[in-house]
């Protein structure tokens, strides 16, 4: 039988994409034209535009978000036989980074509601070896950062803000990136700004920024201060085993050229957000994300859940359904404990209860700046079309 199904959409919009203008070209190309394609003046530049901006004293970019986090590990020290507590509902970089140094993840569940890690849970998981915690802020609402950073100063851990999700965002008045001991920023294209890949910790600790610095260049010195022998303008010394985790100025550019409309694209996600609240809210069967009373959201994804007592359909189906609609959505994201690695080292019995009855009802759907009025139509149509299809009447 022929398929005459015509999609809502002609193309397919995704559930993330950057948006560059002639500004941000303009910017990367004045670089190419300069003395310094990496190793210059921009990477500074981007560092004190961020730094500014959050209201943190210290910014070291690296390149990419993941290898800032493993910077931060090495500054809290973190080491075998430690302890992170830290959220399942992530990107495999939130604790990917402690098995990096040696340590090891321990999963705290998320909260019901706003699906951020519960700190009931976390004070339940810690014990003698636990040595930090990194509080993952999931789909750009900032986690409960005041309780955890209340749980951290009793015991002297270390607090990690994975910000990947929420440059922008604010908790109690106060932005992100002056709530933790060390914040992470990612800056990969669909997040609020972009330099391609690239990723940034803000603190205010010069200890952290002295080691962050000296990671992110092969544990390497050249500060005539620090070196145990000198023997002249040339040397450099090794101090540590650090990587190449250096961003180059084109990246470093790009970062701030987009700075400047980072208020501009949040703005944009909030609506979009509201949109899809108004039109979602009150239909029975689909749980629109809750914010936290403290908590104002720079909306990096925007999450439906679609309760499956209420559909004839399972997710799976409906997934389906609305790409072949031609709407990106997807699914974030997989509880990390279920991944193959994770299984077959130490986590095949790890359960987290909340985080897996979140996972089994999730779809991400499209939200990026560069999306039209037009655009917000054709996901609230389609998504409303398959509620409509598999709803149970």
């Amino acid at each position: 039988m022929r398929n005459n199904h015509k999609p809502i959409r002609e193309t397919l919009l995704p559930y993330g994409k950057q948006w560059i203008d002639d500004e941000d070209i303009a910017a990367v190309l004045q670089v190419l034209r300069s003395d310094f394609i990496t190793q210059g003046p921009a990477i500074q530049a981007f560092e004190s535009k961020v730094a500014d901006y959050v209201g943190a004293q210290y910014a070291v970019a690296y390149c990419n978000g993941t290898a800032a986090l493993h910077g931060a590990c090495f500054a809290a020290g973190i080491g075998p036989g430690d302890e992170v507590v830290t959220s399942p509902l992530t990107f495999l970089a939130s604790s990917n980074c402690v098995l990096y140094m040696g340590g090891k993840p321990v999963f705290a569940d998320i909260r019901p509601d706003t699906y951020n890690i519960d700190p009931d849970d976390i004070a339940r998981k810690l014990s003698d070896r636990t040595k930090a915690i990194i509080a993952v802020d999931f789909t750009g609402q900032p986690a409960e950062m005041d309780r955890i950073t209340m749980l951290a100063r009793d015991r002297g851990l270390t607090v990690i803000q994975d910000a990947a999700h929420s440059l922008g965002a604010s908790y109690a008045g106060s932005k992100v990136g002056t709530l933790a001991d060390m914040t992470m920023f990612s800056f990969h294209p669909v997040k609020h700004v972009t330099t391609g890949e690239g990723g940034m910790i803000v603190t205010d600790s010069e200890e952290f920024y002295r080691k962050l610095l000296l990671f992110r260049n092969h544990g390497m010195t050249r500060d005539p201060e620090l070196l145990k022998q000198n023997d002249g303008p040339w040397c450099y010394e090794m101090r540590e085993l650090g990587y190449n985790y250096r961003m180059t100025d084109l990246q470093a550019a790009l970062g701030v050229s987009q700075m400047d409309k980072l208020e501009r694209f949040v703005e944009r996600r909030r609506e979009i957000a509201a949109a899809y609240d108004g039109a979602f809210g009150s239909m029975g069967g689909l749980v629109i994300p809750a914010q936290h009373a403290d908590a104002r959201s720079s909306w990096h994804l925007y999450v439906l859940r679609w309760r499956r007592e209420a559909f004839k359909a399972d997710r799976k189906v409906i997934f389906e359904a609305l790409r072949a609609e031609n709407i990106g959505v997807n699914v974030h994201y997989i509880p990390v404990y279920r991944q193959p690695y994770y299984r077959a080292n130490g986590y095949a019995d790890v359960r987290c209860d909340h985080a897996e009855k979140y996972y089994e009802t999730s779809l991400s759907l499209p939200i990026f700046p560069k999306m039209t009025d037009e655009d917000i139509r054709d996901v609230i149509q389609a998504a409303t079309k398959i509620y409509q299809t598999y709803a149970v009447k």
